[in-house]
Parts: C-alpha cells; structure tokens; sequence
C-alpha cells in the first residue's frame, strides 16, 4: 500500500511516522509548500519509504501529482483547504480523510462530492482526528448500545502534565485554533432540539484520576460534528466541552472580551494592527513549551435504557507523551487516528463509499483495538 499525508506540521509528521510502522506499507509521500526540517523520528525513514514533496496545497494539480497512485490521502493541513482537496482525491480515485474541525466545511464535503465519490468507489471521511474524531466514534459505540438515548456528553483536554500560570496550558497544536474554539459558538442538543451556546460557557468540574486530579469542562465549537444535526429530535440531551485546568476559561474569556481576539484592524501609533494577528504573536511565544510534556484526557459518557433498564456506558482515556520517540500525547491521539482511518479506508474496512463522518462509518471496536496497539488505550469504566 502507498499513501500520501498532505500537511508536514506535528499531526501530519505523526500520521506519517504511524503509517511507517505497517510493514505492509511500501511508500508513503508527506508533502507541504515549503521543506521544513522534520522530527528525528521520521529520519531512519526518509530516502527509504518516506519520501517529501513540494506542493502547495491551492494548486490542485501540484496536489494530484503527489497523491496519484496512491491508496488514501491523509489531510492535516488547515480546515480551510480540505474541501479542494477532498476534490482532488476523488478525481484521482483516492481516498481520502482529514482532520476537519468545521462542521460547515464537512456539509460542504458530503454536498458537492457524495455521489462523485460513490461512483468512483471512494471515501471521504472528513473530522477524523481527536475531538472531532475519536472522541465521536465512542459516543457512537454507547448509543448503539442503547435501546434508547438520554444524554450523550463528550469531554477532551490536551493538556501540560506540568502547568504554569497564568493559563496552565501550552500550545499542542495550530494556536489559531485554540483563539477559534474560544469564539465560535457550539452546537448542542437540548430538549432535542438543536441550538448554539457561547464557548467557554458552562463551566463544570470534571474528575480524573490522580496525579491529574480535577479539570474544568467548557463548551466549544466544532466537537461534535455533525452529530447534533443526525440525532436532533432523536436525543434529548448532546454537548461537547473542552477540558482544561481550572480558571483556564474565565482568563481566557476576559481576553476575548477585552478584544484581544479581533479581527477589525485598530490604529496604534498610526499603524494598523489586527489584534487576533498580535495576540498570536505575543501568546505563541508564551504558550509553546516544544520540551515539557503534555497528555490528553477524554471522557463519553452515554446514558439511556436498555430491556426497559437505566444504563450509563462511560469510557476514559488518559494518554502521555512518548518519550522514547519524542511524539507528544496530541500527536498520538489526533495523527495516529488520522492514520488508522486512512489504513482501514485502504484494506476496505470502511467498507462504504461516499462522505461520511468517522461516526457513521468506522467499526468502533476495530478501530479502538488499533489505536490500543500504539498504546493509547480507551478504557470503558462503566
């Protein structure tokens, strides 16, 4: 099997080195616009079954030549690109997923490439990383359990194992991404009706086990997907929240309110300044510790009735970075995931074409066996 990972940045460079370690898979291309240095533990591979390409992901045909030939791409570029690229693939008769984020973006997937992608015998999974992703593919394992649903409740957190104020938390991945959760609304079910609420609202305490102890859990947008679309008027109660370490959310939220997160440029000694573009500068060096160990933390909790009976199905998952290859905790939750999804697109485990969302589409024990493989293992506590 060939593949091919669009996007050489931390999730991307994960995904890769994962697929590297199928001996089935005989090459895999890792492109992006421009060369950058990459980890040390994809060194052994490169010249051998790794190879770099130069491609800008707009150029449609730069994109095509890279992942010609192969089984399935795997997309960790920007939300904001995947639908093109998603294009691509399906031109190419490739399969193709990604780490997705924007639900929008996904509905635009399924809208303009569903039947292409169905004659072609093809499958676009988009939102297949962490949260949306993993995180979804269990929540779909407890609903099915079920005869039927009351309340389904997601939880993730990447999070440092070493916290420093004033926010606790350093950058795991894109910090435009951590300004976008903190101001996008989230969908939810209530009632079972489908309504937005403001990120960073509701803030409850959630309990690990010790030495990470007690976290605060947050709505934030993008989590659930489409979810909240497939089972509105179905479940009564669905939300997604982010977690973190306590007060995380209020600095956060006083931060957006002051307008540190704008995107109208403002007049500061007579030049225009954007303030998202300056408050990623100044956090950025803040906030990426690239030597101090991070893990992620992810709870679902299902509950409904099953024969008639009240029944709660919760599992936990806590993962830690890889010191023996350098990979961070995120890495391994969101590239490897990426991974899996694109490897069992390429042996027909998926087995349907057209879009679909990792939810609706991957057998869930399976893809829980795979990811248990690599050492992130999700527990079921209840």
């Amino acid at each position: 099997m060939r593949f091919s990972v669009l996007g050489s940045g931390l999730q991307g460079c994960a995904c890769a080195f994962d697929l590297l370690q199928n001996p089935a898979v005989e090459e895999v291309r890792l492109a992006d616009r421009e060369h950058r240095e990459l980890p040390p533990f994809l060194a052994p591979y490169l010249g051998k079954r790794l190879s770099f390409h130069q491609a800008d992901a707009s150029d449609a045909s730069a994109v095509a030549h890279v992942i010609r030939g192969t089984s399935a791409a795997m997309s960790a570029m920007p939300y904001t690109l995947n639908l093109a690229l998603a294009h691509v693939a399906v031109a190419e008769r490739v399969h193709f997923s990604d780490l997705g984020g924007n639900t929008e973006i996904v509905f635009q997937q399924r809208d303009e490439l569903d039947d292409a992608a169905k004659a072609k015998g093809v499958s676009v999974i988009p939102d297949c990383g962490l949260a949306p992703g993993l995180v979804n593919i269990v929540a779909e394992m407890g609903i099915r359990r079920c005869d039927e649903v009351s309340a389904v409740r997601l939880f993730v957190g990447g999070l440092p194992q070493h916290p420093e104020p004033p926010l606790n938390y350093q950058l795991v991945y894109s910090l435009h991404g951590m300004i976008d959760y903190s101001t996008t609304p989230s969908w939810v079910l209530r009632a079972g009706k489908r309504e937005t609420v403001a990120p960073l609202s509701e803030r409850v305490p959630v309990r690990f086990p010790e030495p990470i102890g007690e976290l605060e859990a947050f709505h934030t947008g993008g989590g659930l997907s489409t979810m909240a679309f497939r089972y509105e008027g179905r479940i009564p109660t669905m939300e997604y929240k982010t977690l973190r370490y306590p007060g995380h959310a209020q600095i956060l939220a006083a931060i957006r309110e002051l307008g540190f997160f704008g995107k109208s440029p403002v007049r500061v000694d007579g030049q225009e300044v954007v303030p998202r573009a300056l408050s990623i500068e100044v956090m950025d060096r803040a906030l990426r510790k690239p030597h101090s160990p991070d893990l992620v933390a992810l709870r679902v909790v299902v509950e409904g009735t099953k024969d008639d009976k009240p029944v709660t199905h919760e599992w936990d998952l806590v993962d830690r970075y890889d010191e023996k290859n350098g990979i961070t905790a995120m890495m391994r939750t969101t590239g490897y995931s990426l991974s899996i999804t694109g490897q069992m697109q390429a042996s027909g485990e998926v087995g349907v074409a057209g879009v679909h969302t990792p939810d609706e589409c991957m057998p869930g024990e399976r893809y829980l066996a795979e990811l248990a493989k690599r050492g992130v293992v999700v527990s079921k506590t209840r």
